[in-house]
């Protein structure tokens, strides 16, 4: 990549990134089509046109930044280039950038989740919609990377292959019922990591054996059980929602508790929901390896939402990433990444605006997308 005046920080974790392109063909330099790509995507452009479109309307701004030796690309260089570059190299650049934002306290909850860009298929060349598994830290409000499932594959073989990219020390990893494996409970424990992980009925003997604990301990009253309870009330909208946590540190009754690494605690949380009189309670079981303080426990199971709330949601709202028709197996997943790569400046951003008016207000006012780029400036 080229010297620029550009943001340094992020230029810099890009400049291992190998130029694919033939040297003949290098009109435009990879370091300022990559900016030209994040700029535009701030300001609301989502696709290749919109994103040429941008850099015509702003060329001048542009050029405060960059030499456009060749002027403005347009849009078929920038979707053949992002084709061409190597997912894997573009995510460890972008992995080695996030990771430069954290500040990964200890207790910090890692949730890992997949999510489905539901119009990046192409069935004609039998090609299926791309799905990523992400991690997100939710104190820094970063994604700390991503990693694609196999075309035949799922979340299980993906998210070994994501626990291996990060820095786990010291924090907690939160997954949903499919990523409950004792190989991966395995790997994140090796990685210096806590877990906890939702039970489901893909492990139903464990499960049972979880429930059944519960039942006993209930049934005593809780008295001279190793536990914890914790409660939170939250009125919202009409809407009352109480949640009771309960864990359990004596694994004696559950057998199956010695084939997970590091287990030492089960957890308990009933979930009331009352809205407009009609009440309904749901309950779920959790392994993990924290101990029995209840409150961490609701802060692991409260935390794991923000993969969905904060990440995936305003990716599919703000970003309209579902509605992407962006197909080439490359250029698809590597603008996932800028997606990520701008909704990370755009959350850094302490401006009292949602994201959709954030990435509107950074198109009309340059001095905004200025601040969001350069943030230390």
């Amino acid at each position: 990549m080229c010297e620029t005046t550009i943001d340094q920080s992020l230029a810099g974790h890009f400049s291992s990134l190998e130029d694919p392109r033939c040297p003949i063909n290098r009109r435009h330099l990879l370091g300022e089509l990559i900016f030209i790509v994040i700029a535009a995507t701030l300001c609301g452009a989502d696709t290749w046109v919109a994103i040429a479109a941008f850099a015509r309307a702003k060329e001048d701004w542009l050029r405060k930044f960059l030499t456009l030796p060749h002027g403005i690309p347009s849009h078929d260089t920038f979707g053949r280039v992002f084709g061409l570059l190597d997912v894997d190299k573009f995510e460890a650049c972008f992995r080695s950038w996030s990771h430069s934002l954290c500040n990964l306290i200890a207790g910090e909850i890692i949730a890992i989740d997949g999510k489905t860009l539901r119009r990046s298929h192409d069935r004609c060349h039998g090609l299926p919609a791309l799905h990523l598994v992400s991690a997100w830290a939710t104190e820094n409000r970063v994604v700390l990377g991503q990693v694609a499932t196999d075309a035949k594959s799922n979340e299980i073989t993906a998210i070994p292959k994501l626990l291996e990219c990060l820095n786990l020390e010291g924090s907690t990893v939160t997954i949903d019922a499919m990523g409950c494996q004792t190989k991966i409970v395995e790997k994140i424990v090796d990685k210096g990591g806590n877990y906890v992980l939702s039970l489901k009925g893909n492990q139903g003997t464990l499960a049972t054996e979880v429930a059944k604990a519960f039942d006993a301990a209930c049934a005593q009253n809780y008295a001279g059980v190793d536990s914890d309870f914790f409660e939170t009330v939250d009125h919202d909208h009409g809407r009352i929602e109480t949640r009771r946590y309960w864990t359990l540190g004596d694994l004696s009754d559950i057998p199956r508790s010695e084939l997970w690494k590091g287990m030492n605690a089960v957890g308990m949380v009933e979930s009331q929901r009352e809205v407009a009189g009609n009440v309904s309670t749901e309950t779920r079981y959790y392994i993990m390896s924290t101990g029995t303080s209840a409150e961490y426990f609701a802060q692991a199971t409260r935390g794991h939402w923000g993969i969905e709330n904060e990440l995936h949601w305003n990716l599919d709202v703000s970003f309209r990433e579902d509605e992407s028709r962006i197909r080439d197996i490359n250029a698809r997943q590597n603008l996932a990444a800028i997606r990520r790569i701008t909704l990370i400046h755009l959350k850094k951003d302490n401006t009292k605006l949602g994201i959709w008016n954030k990435r509107l207000q950074a198109g009309w006012n340059t001095d905004y997308l200025e601040d969001l780029l350069f943030p230390s400036k």
